[in-house]
């Protein structure tokens, strides 16, 4: 299955850079395809401009495959109530950022399925690799990227998410295991959540499922990639590892918290985005999972309360506010250009 995934993508190694919307670059994205991965773009921020913009930048880079990254999240259910709750639950720290809080909220990011501005640009731009987050586009948008030759991937957080990335059509299935950091890509975040580990999950869809599964989750070095293709994974997946290089945009603050004791304590929460995503332990998730809290705004209209409370406390040297995502295996985090780690994790794994 793995040598199959790779001559139909035409790379030389099993390994993906995690798209990381916000913390990918194009030249990161490059520079791990041109040393025989498959580098990724997050699209999830961006709009159709954004992200025509970072497309071609890519392909100056490079004239290997890449993937591009979208969310397919349903748009969120606008309830003024519950907006003005988390609020008010944030006013204290609004407070110590020398800003009152908001007076409303905006979604600021347009799902792709409520996109045609997006779907019209790829079909245009036809980059090699489409993966889809929260879910799938339509039954027709998915019929005209594949018609245009592209190869298409969505995440899984469960059997049951997977069996319907199968009967979509989709080319392969991106098993995502609760070590992961940033958001979790489950379709409806209502829903009981499991909680498969890595290595649970990608065992589960291999035997289930008869698409590619790609190992995402808590993976950052050889081993962990060895470890990935013994429990039937045609390919691993990895973001956290690529945080640290010099062509991600992570801030400074997120670069020295994923070398410090930060990086021993990462959560699962709500309070950032208004959906799950894993990341280190900071004021913002203390304060917004502290026993008593009332819900989160709905996704992504509680990232602009996030976002706004960040903007105005980091210009004082404030950092506890920031989406720093990292996995589990956050720890493991090494420093070295994206290119050197590409080789690095191919040797480590015996590639």
């Amino acid at each position: 299955m793995s040598q199959q995934f790779l001559e139909r993508l035409g790379i030389r190694y099993p390994i993906i850079q995690a798209p990381m919307a916000g913390v990918s670059t194009p030249r990161m994205a490059a520079e791990v395809s041109n040393a025989g991965g498959l580098g990724s773009l997050g699209l999830g921020a961006s709009n159709a401009a954004q992200a025509r913009q970072m497309i071609e930048e890519t392909r100056a880079l490079t004239d290997r495959p890449f993937n591009a990254n979208l969310f397919c999240h349903v748009p969120a259910q606008r309830d003024a109530a519950r907006e003005a709750a988390w609020l008010a639950h944030l006013a204290p720290l609004f407070g110590s950022a020398g800003i009152a809080a908001p007076t409303a909220l905006d979604e600021i990011y347009k799902s792709f399925n409520d996109d045609a501005a997006m779907f019209e640009m790829l079909l245009e731009l036809r980059p090699a690799v489409l993966s889809f987050h929260f879910g799938l586009p339509s039954a027709e948008r998915l019929a005209a990227f594949h018609a245009a030759g592209i190869y298409t991937m969505a995440t899984a957080t469960n059997l049951r998410e997977a069996e319907i990335i199968e009967a979509a059509g989709v080319h392969a299935i991106v098993a995502q295991g609760i070590e992961a950091g940033g958001h979790r890509g489950m379709f409806d975040p209502e829903q009981p959540d499991e909680r498969l580990s890595t290595s649970v999950l990608v065992r589960l869809l291999a035997k289930k499922t008869r698409l590619p599964v790609i190992a995402a989750g808590g993976i950052m070095d050889g081993a962990g990639i060895r470890a990935a293709f013994e429990l039937g994974a045609a390919a691993a997946q990895l973001g956290t590892a690529f945080i640290l290089c010099p062509e991600s945009s992570a801030s400074a603050a997120y670069r020295a918290n994923l070398q410090s004791e930060r990086a021993m304590a990462t959560r699962l929460t709500a309070s950032i985005s208004g959906r799950p995503a894993r990341g280190m332990l900071n004021g913002l998730i203390a304060h917004g999972d502290a026993p008593g809290s009332p819900p989160a705004a709905a996704y992504p209209v509680a990232y602009d309360a996030a976002k706004q409370l960040h903007a105005a406390a980091s210009k004082n040297g404030n950092h506890e506010f920031a989406a720093q995502w990292a996995g589990q295996g956050a720890p493991l985090a090494r420093e070295m250009a994206a290119a050197e780690m590409l080789r690095t994790l191919a040797e480590e794994a015996g590639l």
